[in-house]
């Protein structure tokens, strides 16, 4: 015994009692003491993070698919041993699940690394949740495969069909200019989200999913399976199976996750016409290994990849019938000319070769285009610069209103989340339809910690009135499921007086797609005047204790990934 220091399966990473020896023969009696037996503990370990939590409508079904898991491992020879790890649930959490990712990837990222693990299973879906366990498997060093949740299913309301969330906004914005009453919106609301599963629309969730894939973290044909689908078990199950391979040797993170296959992820958000968050969280999976994302290399994919997939928030279609029509095999196929084809992925084949593989896949053109005929020629998003965003901001193009993409707007300003709860709708605010919505203090450093409130609402009047979008521009995010002429992500925020802090209500705004360019039209000299005035940290927030602190101590811009500038590679 005192001689088997074998560095796998339980011998990994003893606990320092001065005496190996000593280490093992505890470690070995308490496991003992759950009931394994010898030949189980010389099995190699596979660590499997459970993100289950009863805050956490996405990951209900875990607990099934955790079987599924475990039989995989067990029919491969490894020993399945579960974990929990905080989880996010994106709708559960205050002021916003994004504050929590880095913490959930610091917690991912200790307990893989400092627990007897030889491959991990990473059991994640609801929006932060893959990026912060994606982030903390790229710094742990430990070999490890994603398994995502799966997207729910649809449901109906009369002849709706209903997806959350992008059909929650558009019954929302309905209920708002009043076209729909209480016992209408009571009953979409009963509807929208009836199975186990991440958004059925590819938000956030759908979109990383893809992205994860696509990093080669997830097994082929995996990331869009539906939550309650078979399909989805038997995944979880060869997931299991993955795992037991990569500890035989298998590749880690940091082999994975490469110059190239960032590109590739990029490629394929452009053409998913996927989530704006995606932006950030592949900017911080990224970084953990070193890699910039620069956000000018983010437009000139964008000018050659083209729109693909005809799916809410951007087409019509649902995850489920992206999942029908060939999922990302088809899409990954349709960009092969694109795409660096000797990235490795958790198997141990290059996309070439899993391309290869699946290259006479049936494929639904209704759903997902042909590269020949696509939806639209560049890709769905775009990033713009100039003096009110130095460092860069996002537009979700595919999803906008082309007759905005060029123009010049009167700038109605709130200087806060309260400020806009108080007064979008009161019937005296001074707005017009062509107007530009902008909303200060809701970045990373800002008391909100960045969230999903760049969907600023349409004034009431003009809802009722008819309007149904307007150029809105923050230092906010927006949900995946969203749709408009919304400008997000601008930095230098204004919490720590960026640009932005500096408008005025009555202020021009330039908008011009075409150039990739966001301006505020005052001359220097006001601004520098305006500066000098202005408390420029007066709404960064100064917590003195505990995560709050340490996040708003270490947090970085969006254009960095909101990563904590410690954690970087």
């Amino acid at each position: 015994m005192s001689g088997d220091f074998q560095r796998h399966g339980l011998a990994r990473g003893l606990t320092d009692y001065g005496d190996r020896g000593f280490a093992l023969y505890l470690r070995r009696s308490f496991a003992k003491s759950m009931g394994y037996s010898d030949s189980a503990l010389a099995r190699p370990v596979v660590g499997i993070a459970n993100s289950a939590s009863g805050f956490n409508n996405c990951h209900r079904h875990f607990p099934e698919m955790l079987d599924a898991v475990k039989r995989g491992v067990l029919a491969a020879g490894g020993l399945p041993i579960e974990f929990p790890t905080i989880s996010l649930g994106e709708v559960f959490l205050h002021p916003t699940s994004l504050k929590y990712r880095n913490l959930m990837s610091m917690d991912t990222e200790e307990l893989v690394r400092a627990q007897p693990i030889d491959a991990a299973v990473l059991m994640g879906g609801c929006d932060k949740t893959v990026p912060a366990q994606l982030m903390g498997a790229a710094s742990a060093g430990v070999p490890a495969i994603q398994l995502v949740a799966g997207p729910m299913m649809t449901g109906r309301h009369e002849r709706d069909r209903l997806g959350a969330c992008t059909d929650c906004r558009r019954f929302w914005a309905r209920y708002r200019a009043g076209t729909i009453d209480d016992d209408q919106i009571a009953a979409i609301e009963n509807r929208l989200a009836t199975t186990a599963g991440t958004c059925a629309v590819m938000g956030t969730a759908s979109t990383m999913a893809c992205i994860a894939e696509t990093l080669g973290m997830t097994l082929p044909g995996t990331a869009a399976i539906p939550a309650v689908h078979a399909d989805r078990l038997r995944a979880a199950e060869a997931t299991g199976e993955a795992a037991v391979r990569l500890a035989a040797g298998g590749p880690t993170p940091d082999r994975i996750i490469s110059k190239g296959s960032v590109e590739n992820a990029l490629r394929v958000l452009l053409a998913l016409g996927g989530s704006t968050n995606a932006i950030i969280h592949l900017t911080a999976v990224a970084g953990r290994l070193g890699i910039p994302l620069d956000l000018e290399d983010l437009n000139r994919l964008s000018d050659t990849t083209p729109v693909l997939v005809n799916l809410k928030p951007v087409g019509s279609g649902y995850m489920e019938d992206f999942f029908a029509a060939g999922g990302m095999s088809a899409v990954l196929g349709e960009l092969r000319p694109l795409l660096n084809l000797d990235c490795i992925t958790v198997t141990g084949e290059t996309l070439g070769q899993r391309l290869d593989a699946e290259k006479d896949a049936w494929v639904d053109r209704d759903v997902i285009a042909s590269a020949d005929d696509p939806l639209e020629p560049e890709g769905g998003l775009i990033a713009l610069f100039g003096n009110l965003a130095p460092r860069g901001a996002i537009l979700k193009r595919s999803a906008a209103d082309r007759n905005l993409f060029e123009k010049k707007a009167r700038a109605v300003v709130f200087s806060s989340l309260k400020d806009l709860s108080e007064r979008i709708d009161r019937p005296d605010l001074d707005v017009r339809p062509d107007d530009a919505l902008v909303l200060q203090n809701a970045g990373p450093r800002s008391e909100s910690c960045m969230p999903e409130a760049g969907y600023l609402p349409i004034p009431k009047r003009l809802a009722e009135a008819g309007v149904n979008d307007m150029i809105r521009v923050s230092d906010a995010r927006m949900s995946g499921t969203a749709y408009g002429t919304i400008i997000l992500h601008v930095t230098p925020e204004a919490a720590i007086g960026g640009p932005l802090s500096l408008v005025r209500t009555g202020d021009f705004i330039r908008l011009s797609v075409a150039e990739r360019r966001i301006d505020l039209l005052v001359d220097d000299a006001e601004l520098e005047s305006r500066r000098r005035q202005a408390d420029a940290t007066a709404h960064a927030v100064r917590p003195r204790r505990g995560y709050s602190k340490l996040y708003a101590d270490t947090v970085l811009q969006a254009d960095e990934g909101c990563d904590f500038d410690f954690l970087k590679g």
